[in-house]
């Protein structure tokens, strides 16, 4: 069992920056997968980003050139750097850890809200 913790979350204008971090309670190493996924209010959970265990990643559309996700395994915790952030960006934002056997774990959930 894997717990996950987000943090860095808050009230952002446009235009500004947040840096998220999901701390692990074990190791991250083996997971093949680290991401982040956002939920707005009435819209179904999207990937935000995700990072594969060889340091391979992927973003949606929507934030490329904006966010970069990076995993330190020797901390057991992953970021999410958010730059230039858009009122469309408002969402809870949630860590996931997917493992090479078994279902993936989540976290609680951070709430970023941009204001225009």
């Amino acid at each position: 069992q894997v717990q996950l913790v987000e943090s860095g979350g808050g009230l952002v204008q446009a235009g500004g920056s947040l840096r998220l971090s999901c701390a692990a309670s074990a190791s991250i190493s083996a997971m093949k997968t680290m991401g982040w996924y956002r939920q707005a209010p009435g819209k179904q959970r999207e990937l935000v980003a995700v990072v594969a265990r060889g340091g391979s990643t992927s973003y949606a559309d929507s934030v490329k050139g904006r966010f970069t996700i990076s995993r330190d395994n020797a901390e057991n915790t992953v970021y999410l750097q958010m730059n230039s952030l858009k009122p469309e960006d408002t969402a809870v934002y949630y860590c996931n850890a997917d493992p090479i056997v078994g279902w993936a774990y989540w976290g609680q959930g951070t709430q970023v809200t941009v204001s225009s």
